[in-house]
């Protein structure tokens, strides 16, 4: 493929503008990670206001059989009008990741340390500032109020609708249209060449007008040369900087192939010239998936995304596998709705969705007709009505469901729905912030679970109540030096304080669980260090399980010849940040899906321990069961501990409060 350079770019330049030019073109590589990261909470809201109901699956997983849970998914055998826009929206959402990790990646090799809680968008409590009613701007691009077609789009977040596809079609807008849609005199804030004629540091970058203008004029300042025959590239390259693949990547068995087989999704900084060259084709693959243009700026709009930049049918099969709710695999859903509509770009993407809305149901239309909900609506093939894990009922759930909507609790549920929502997606931004600038104790993992947590919560927040989650209104920090709980009567720090989890500590994956005592779900860590929510574990001996500085402690079952056992963090009761399992509050149908043992902590006030507590192992280790309920397991952890102080505890954990109830499960 033969690039084009704008030609305000092609001329040699100054070498004393190299400096101004690299903070240009630095500038430009936040506003993608911006841009990109703007699209994935606006998108995901909408996506998960379609409604339909789910099975709790997993491999080798029966527990829940015969259960069903608010909330759609994608189908591998799309039928109805909500099968169809789930998929294609669904599809438009996973790539808005991928094009938020390749425009992180490419920061660093500018020299960016990509941000990914930026006041650009967020506000320092995490409350998304970029969404309301009155807001008009996609942040970089283009103020709809400067448009004929998008004048009355706000940019805001909301049940899929027309409105929310005509927002959807405005940001994934191609360049010709872009300017055609620009109001009489406005065409001179839009579309700068490069250089730009009067920027400076920390001036706000000129708006861009359409996504892919934005990646040309990062491609022209990279390619920018300069009079002594240097080039800002030569100046920028950053060959340490810092590359993560969730896409590419492959290991078995978790991801066994890579899903892009054409082009890749990080740089190889061994080498500045294919540094180079994969840089633009990051660029490519981002404008060709979302508007149906490569960088080339073409006369007519190419009407497909090129096969190098779809994934692998196969690819996405091995690594997306799908089970029925018997734990028996099942033909993959997610590669389904992926390889089936990524051919399409996602301007045509959203042009489909638009032809299927008048038949298309959300979660406010199907509140609004069926009056609340049944027992019946959560009851599917080979429900076994003995119930012999002794889960809440479907009547329970319906219970809770309905009591959350009842008029004198709906003002109340709303706000902490949308805070349970805005913790899930926080729980992944902070991290990313860590995953791609690693913190002087190592690198991070990337917190899968507060992925598909964030879509539960979204799912459950849309369907209890049929209202939009509000992003704005953010959480409150945490309070230093105080030991939160991950569930109702699990109060370690004796204040006697057993309400349900604290909202300011809300999170899905241990990724997020910044400190001591928070550990939820059912995918426990080994103390040891290692593994990841729901992969294999490694052995560790018993010793060395204190975040001590001085040693090992001689924790129970040391010595004596005894083997190395695998050993857990008990739910609410793990070493430290990081050692947690998933998901606070732990919802009330939470189970094991294994046997195991695990080592119980008492905490002590020391500076030299996280977040100024020690961890001290103590006892014998604990066994739980297969099935056993995990919030039972964590009640019987918390005994220990206070049994241990010499402070009994009441013998029975409390009954599950509704948000519990409502939460689902994890596999």
């Amino acid at each position: 493929m033969t690039r084009t350079l704008s030609a305000s770019a092609q001329a040699p330049r100054d070498p004393s503008f190299k400096r101004l030019d690299g903070q240009a073109l630095r500038a430009i590589a936040q506003a993608a990670v911006d841009v990109e990261l703007f699209t994935i909470p606006l998108y995901m809201t909408s996506l998960y206001s379609i409604q339909g109901m789910h099975a709790i699956t997993g491999q080798g997983n029966d527990f829940y059989q015969g259960r069903l849970w608010p909330g759609s998914k994608t189908s591998a055998s799309p039928k109805t009008a909500n099968d169809q826009a789930f998929n294609l929206v669904f599809s438009v959402f996973i790539q808005e990741m991928l094009h938020l990790q390749m425009a992180a990646n490419m920061a660093t090799v500018v020299g960016v340390n990509p941000s990914f809680t930026t006041t650009a968008l967020q506000d320092d409590r995490h409350g998304w500032t970029c969404y309301g009613p009155d807001n008009s701007l996609i942040p970089n691009i283009i103020d709809l109020k400067d448009t004929v077609a998008h004048e009355d789009v706000p940019v805001n977040v909301g049940p899929l609708s027309e409105t929310l596809v005509r927002l959807f079609l405005a940001i994934e807008q191609p360049e010709a249209d872009a300017k055609a849609n620009i109001k009489p005199g406005k065409e001179k804030d839009y579309f700068p060449t490069v250089p730009f004629a009067t920027w400076k540091p920390n001036d706000p970058l000129p708006m861009f007008g359409t996504i892919g203008w934005m990646y040309q004029c990062y491609y022209d300042y990279l390619s920018l040369t300069y009079s002594d025959g240097s080039t800002l590239w030569d100046a920028v390259f950053k060959s340490s900087a810092v590359q993560n693949d969730l896409f590419n990547s492959f290991s078995s068995p978790g991801h066994p192939m890579r899903e892009f087989m054409g082009f890749e999704t990080t740089i190889a900084t061994t080498d500045k010239a294919i540094a180079y060259e994969q840089m633009v084709s990051m660029m490519d693959a981002i404008t060709d998936q979302g508007e149906g243009s490569e960088i080339v700026r073409r006369p007519a709009l190419l009407k497909a995304v090129k096969p190098k930049y779809q994934p692998s049918d196969t690819a996405l099969r091995a690594d997306y596998p799908s089970y029925d709710d018997t734990g028996a695999q099942i033909r993959s859903a997610d590669a389904m709705a992926r390889y089936d509509n990524d051919g399409l770009d996602h301007y045509e993407r959203f042009q489909k969705v638009r032809d299927l809305l008048p038949q298309v149901v959300t979660w406010p239309q199907w509140l609004a007709k069926s009056g609340g909900w049944t027992a019946d609506q959560l009851v599917g093939p080979g429900y076994d009505p003995t119930n012999p894990l002794k889960l809440p009922t479907p009547d329970e759930l319906a219970a809770a469901l309905n009591a959350l909507n009842d008029p004198a609790a709906r003002a109340e549920s709303h706000k902490l729905l949308s805070q349970a929502v805005i913790g899930a997606i926080a729980g992944v931004t902070k991290v990313l912030d860590d995953y791609w600038t690693p913190p002087a104790t190592g690198p991070v993992l990337f917190p899968f679970p507060s992925m598909a947590g964030s879509g539960d919560r979204m799912s459950i927040a849309w369907a209890v109540l049929g209202l939009t989650p509000d992003l704005s209104i953010g959480l409150g920090d945490p309070a230093k030096g105080k030991l939160y709980h991950s569930c109702q009567g699990l109060d370690l720090d004796g204040t006697g304080d057993n309400s349900c989890a604290a909202v300011e500590i809300f999170h899905t994956c241990r990724g997020s669980n910044l400190c001591h005592a928070q550990g939820g779900c059912g995918f426990v860590q080994p103390v040891g260090g290692g593994g990841n929510c729901g992969s294999a574990v490694v052995v560790r001996t018993v010793a060395a399980v204190t975040d001590a500085a001085d040693g090992p402690s001689p924790g129970a079952g040391a010595g004596c010849g005894r083997p190395p056992q695998k050993l857990y963090s008990a739910p609410s009761d793990n070493k430290c940040g990081g050692f947690g399992g998933c998901a606070v509050p732990i919802s009330a149908s939470q189970v094991f899906p294994g046997a195991g043992q695990m080592q119980l902590f008492d905490y002590v006030l020391d500076d030299k321990g996280k977040n100024g507590w020690m961890s001290v192992p103590f006892g014998e280790p604990m066994f739980y069961e297969r099935g056993e309920k995990v919030h039972d397991v964590a009640y019987r952890a918390y005994q220990a501990v206070m049994e241990h102080r010499g402070k009994p505890v009441p013998a029975d954990p409390p009954d599950p409060d509704n948000l519990r109830l409502v939460f689902p499960p994890s596999t």
